[in-house]
């Protein structure tokens, strides 16, 4: 009886422990199918009674990482405050805005406070090459205090309460041998939009001494964010110290947008006596801003002139337009407006009506009266190989020429927006002025004759102006609209 007892015993617990594996190797199996599926299969599965709390994160946690980076973080600072007054400033200096003679860092310190790396995605959309979003949080206490000297004023500003929300995008380039990376291209995605939040401070002075300063800097960061830093812009850093080509990393012109300003509507005055004088800047890049002509004393002005821009990626930039009052001193902004080039097909004209905004960022805007609209007409042009590679170095050209008119003193800034018009007919009245200015318009003039087949060409018909410039320089083509 014992022994059929104790064999019974070891039956049941084998026959017990068999079904405990079945049970797991198919709940193995439901949990594999499981995690194949997406929220939408679980809605349909679930119905009205699907839970909550089931989510499915993009990014994976690396807390980790984050104690890592928090040791490491005093050295990363104290490297990375030298490389950034090394690298932004000459980066400050080409974004610097019309009226800021200079901007410089007297002080610069990143903090202890290390940023925190919310998540990374890794995926492979390419052959050769892994791709990271780094989902990244800086609440940091920097010290970091520019110095802006103007023409009237020379003041430090300190840059207070900094944060930073924004995904990172690494790309990897692989290789066949050690380190096995090539290259790597790093650069902020557009969605999410990047936010930089900070507040100015004067330090010894008052911001009132230099009227619209905090907009000037507010606008000349966000033209660096997003021409330099945010998607499809990037950084391309070869590592490996082998000299590798990186021309497949960089951003390239993709097409040509052909914009016509035809007129606008109902403006919003800005004047206490008299009307607005408007005008329009348009671009996709602030690197390329071009401009209208002035309407005098009009608040429905017709301007009927058309630029060419380069855009380099359809899917995520978008053209600009922004109506500006001329004024003695400062001119305001009277409204602005941007239409996504997604959103255009490929060689078919179009003409849309746009509705001005106050600014770009409606959320901080308390004034959201109505400012009037512009209407254009557009045609977007996709390049072959031949028209992107004329296209490309027409655009690196144009960035040097930009940087010698400003270096000369023809421009304030290199995103001082350039009327095609006004510098052909500067250029015949340029043989009087010093050697200086004279081989500065000629720059100009140079420049946008040699890029009027693909950059930012103004056609504004027959004027005085082109007659003027007759005997000097050939007349710039006209377009005529139907």
């Amino acid at each position: 009886m014992g022994m059929i007892f104790g064999i019974g015993i070891m039956a049941g617990w084998q026959h017990m422990m068999r079904y405990r594996s079945r049970k797991r190797i198919a709940k193995a199996v439901d949990v594999k199918l499981m995690a194949s599926l997406n929220r939408d299969d679980l809605k349909k599965i679930c119905g009205d009674k699907f839970p909550e709390w089931i989510s499915f994160p993009v990014f994976e946690q690396v807390k980790w990482l984050n104690k890592q980076l928090s040791k490491l973080w005093p050295f990363v600072a104290d490297a990375g405050e030298a490389i950034i007054k090394d690298s932004v400033e000459p980066i400050l200096e080409d974004y610097r805005p019309p009226g800021i003679s200079s901007l410089k860092f007297s002080k610069l310190s990143l903090g202890t406070v290390a940023p925190k790396i919310e998540g990374i995605r890794v995926q492979n959309l390419k052959k050769g090459q892994i791709i990271m979003d780094i989902d990244l949080r800086w609440g940091g206490d920097p010290n970091i205090v520019i110095e802006v000297d103007a023409v009237v004023a020379s003041i430090p500003i300190q840059l207070k309460d900094l944060q930073v929300f924004t995904v990172i995008r690494v790309i990897f380039q692989l290789a066949e041998e050690i380190p096995c990376i090539s290259a790597v291209v790093v650069a902020l995605l557009s969605e999410p939009k990047p936010r930089i939040d900070y507040t100015l401070k004067a330090v010894g002075g008052s911001l009132t001494a230099l009227p619209g300063l905090s907009d000037m800097i507010e606008d000349t960061v966000d033209s660096i964010v997003t021409d330099m830093l945010e998607w499809p812009h990037r950084i391309v850093v070869p590592i490996g110290g082998i000299p590798v080509d990186t021309s497949d990393l960089e951003l390239k012109p993709q097409g040509k947008l052909t914009v016509t300003v035809m007129r606008a509507t109902n403006l919003k005055n800005q004047e206490m006596i008299g009307k607005s004088d408007p005008y329009v800047v348009v671009y996709i890049r602030p690197l390329f801003k071009f401009k209208t002509k002035t309407i005098d004393n009009n608040l429905n002005p017709v301007w009927d002139e058309t630029f060419e821009l380069i855009a380099e990626d359809k899917e995520t930039q978008s053209l600009l337009l922004e109506v500006f009052d001329e004024d003695i001193g400062e001119d305001d902004r009277m409204g602005v407006t941007k239409l996504p080039l997604n959103e255009l097909q490929s060689d078919t004209p179009k003409e849309i009506e746009l509705r001005l905004l106050p600014k770009y960022d409606m959320l901080k805007i308390k004034d959201k009266k109505d400012r009037g609209t512009i209407t254009i007409k557009i045609l977007y042009h996709e390049f072959n190989k031949k028209e992107q590679l004329a296209a490309l170095e027409e655009e690196k050209r144009v960035i040097e020429e930009r940087k010698q008119l400003k270096a000369e003193g023809v421009i304030g800034s290199s995103m001082e927006a350039l009327d095609g018009a006004a510098a052909l007919a500067a250029g015949a009245a340029g043989s009087g002025i010093g050697a200086g200015l004279g081989a500065g318009v000629r720059v100009v003039r140079s420049g946008l004759n040699k890029t009027k087949k693909f950059m930012g060409r103004t056609f504004t018909g027959q004027s005085t102006n082109h007659k003027k410039s007759d005997s000097h320089s050939p007349p710039a083509s006209v377009v005529h609209q139907d």
